[in-house]
């Protein structure tokens, strides 16, 4: 799911304007994305069936929505099209080596690692368009990536039981692939869409993640209750539903609002993560509190929209 970086649309909501709703939207969307790393867990599914399955399931509400915007606005361009066919396949590339880095660092810590986004996204954006890095960028990126390193247990000392290379690895490939699907949303602009590219952006990451998927983990079509039922969540909760909310909230909100909100993601996440008994180390800990910090200093500077604000797709 995602709203345009460029945060197109944003205005601040005046006082005595129902300013409310979209708040609560705002923090409940941000919620089931938050929620996401942790039904994927508990589905007990390799990566790439978790990654296929919650795209493929995605889709079974996804079309039907599209369907109907595109009847009321009309198609979209083609060239457009093109742009969320190649962010779609970043993003099933990206869905699945989250998925492998829940299983690897666990929920809470993977979540956290995927935010390495908000160092990539600006690195592309300088490369591609010449967007000049600030000085504030300069000095957050460093603490970023110490603070990723931490989190994964690269520095430090890791979880019993966890990978933290591995995790590392992956949590690195899902936050560079997911900074190149928000990259090439952007391009792809236009407002009068919003279901479409979501709903073609999806279709094209279900069909990456089968092929990378296949190629890696094998993909399990029918891996039985409560399997299903948590795909399920992860599919409707975590994509579709946290789509609808933030959305529909993000425009109405104040920029720094909306940026400060999604900051909840990876915070409930970890929260989540110890409720079903994950237990991350204490430099783990640190090093998921320094990223969050990390990004909030970045979303600071922002002005019309931040990389994380943009990212909004559920998780």
């Amino acid at each position: 799911m995602s709203v345009r970086p460029d945060g197109s649309g944003t205005r601040r909501t005046g006082e005595g304007d129902p300013g409310a709703r979209p708040f609560l939207a705002a923090v409940a969307g941000s919620a089931c994305i938050s929620a996401s790393a942790v039904f994927m867990k508990l589905s007990g599914t390799n990566a790439g069936t978790a990654a296929f399955l919650r795209c493929a399931l995605a889709l079974l509400v996804l079309v039907p929505l599209a369907v109907r915007e595109v009847r009321r606005v009309g198609h979209r361009p083609l060239r457009y099209q093109a742009m969320d066919i190649g962010a779609g396949v970043l993003l099933g590339i990206d869905m699945v080596f989250w998925a492998a880095a829940v299983r690897t660092v666990g929920a809470s810590v993977a979540t956290v690692l995927l935010n390495l986004q908000v160092v990539v996204f600006p690195l592309l954006a300088r490369l591609v368009s010449g967007t000049r890095l600030s000085g504030r960028f300069v000095l957050m990126a460093p603490l970023m990536l110490t603070g990723v390193a931490l989190a994964g247990g690269a520095l430090g000392h890791p979880a019993a039981g966890s990978d933290p290379v591995a995790g590392l690895t992956f949590g690195t490939a899902a936050g560079v692939t997911y900074a190149g699907y928000l990259f090439l949303m952007r391009l792809g602009g236009g407002r009068e869409h919003l279901v479409a590219p979501v709903c073609v952006s999806t279709a094209a990451a279900a069909v990456a993640a089968a092929v990378l998927g296949a190629l890696w983990t094998g993909i399990d079509l029918n891996p039985g209750w409560p399997a299903w039922g948590w795909l399920l969540a992860l599919a409707l909760v975590g994509q579709v539903l946290a789509w609808l909310l933030i959305t529909t909230a993000l425009p109405r909100l104040a920029p720094q609002t909306g940026a400060a909100l999604l900051l909840l993601q990876p915070v409930l996440a970890f929260g989540l993560g110890i409720a079903i008994g994950e237990r991350p180390t204490p430099t783990q800990a640190g090093g998921c509190a320094l990223v969050i910090a990390a990004v909030w200093y970045h979303s600071r500077a922002s002005r019309g929209g931040t990389p994380k604000a943009a990212a909004s797709r559920a998780r």
